[in-house]
């Protein structure tokens, strides 16, 4: 039985934070800034890199960062890099989308690039305008597993550039995780563990699995998957998900039945209902730091009494 402080619950729906993603919020897309100095450093149509998508405001402002998925094997910027980003201002956050490294046996570069990319993302904050504190990270099937390495296995990985950036952490405050390939095992998506890990990758690939890093400094998550999920089952997210419950660590899971892999945001379908998800999890974890009465209200007794 979980213990009562653990926040990790199975989401059908959520109304809280409506008004958030009615509100209309200006923002502006800045120019690429490269990872790298070394300009010999590829992906397979620049150098890596993140597109900043800033919201106009004169406080700082959360930030995420957003990772397509592509197997490893490519980049889906079209579709779960930009428009994400486009939501995310929406709710009032910063957004950058990450281009990384991707081919066959590339462990550890995409690592590496997102690695970099935390770092300069809480390097440039009063730059941006970002809140350092909280700079989360939200990643889509193989960009999945990418977002849940910050938090997980890339502890042990060296990410350092000889600049100022260094000393800055690469752990994400929060992850979201959407159908991400979280697990590597034979009913999960062996075409990721290819081109992640080469063709040798079942020698080694227990080393990449990232439940089987979660602890009790794994930054929280909100994760989303479908059932009907022909591509990366969502046995990924409910494993994940055990893990995180297991290690105590704040975690929500919205399961849906209906969509095929790769949804997106969900448009015009039940599944739309994540972003808000993810952002009333985030907003509710920055409130359980600041309200004593916090803990109080998520048991039976408070409850109870308010009926």
């Amino acid at each position: 039985m979980m213990k009562k402080e653990l926040v990790c619950s199975l989401l059908a729906g959520c109304s809280l934070c409506a008004t958030a993603a009615e509100k209309v919020v200006e923002s502006k897309i800045l120019p690429k800034v490269y990872l790298w100095q070394d300009s010999s450093i590829r992906t397979h149509v620049d150098r890596p890199s993140i597109t900043p998508m800033l919201v106009n405001s004169s406080e700082a402002r959360p930030a995420v960062l957003v990772i397509p998925g592509g197997g490893y094997g490519s980049v889906c910027e079209s579709t779960e890099g930009s428009p994400i980003g486009k939501k995310f201002n929406e709710l009032g956050y910063h957004a950058f989308v990450l281009d990384y490294r991707t081919g066959t046996g590339v462990w550890p570069r995409p690592q590496l690039d997102a690695m970099r990319a935390m770092k300069m993302i809480r390097c440039n904050a009063k730059k941006w305008n970002v809140n350092p504190d909280r700079v989360y990270v939200c990643g889509f099937s193989a960009g999945g597993h990418l977002a849940a390495s910050l938090g997980t296995i890339c502890a042990e990985l060296d990410a350092a550039a000889s600049d100022e950036c260094d000393k800055f952490p690469h752990r994400p405050d929060a992850m979201i995780l959407c159908y991400g390939v979280l697990v590597f095992e034979d009913w999960s998506h062996i075409g990721t563990q290819r081109n992640l890990l080469g063709d040798d990758f079942k020698k080694v690939r227990h080393n990449c699995s990232t439940e089987k890093f979660v602890n009790a400094d794994t930054p929280p998550a909100f994760l989303m998957h479908t059932i009907n999920d022909q591509t990366v089952n969502y046995r990924n997210s409910i494993v994940f998900a055990e893990a995180m419950a297991k290690a105590q660590v704040p975690c929500e899971l919205a399961l849906y039945n209906w969509g095929d892999h790769g949804m997106l945001l969900g448009k015009n379908t039940e599944v739309g209902a994540w972003p808000l998800q993810a952002y009333a999890f985030l907003e509710t974890l920055e409130k359980s730091k600041l309200d004593p009465g916090f803990r109080e209200r998520y048991t039976n007794k408070y409850q109870a009494g308010q009926l």
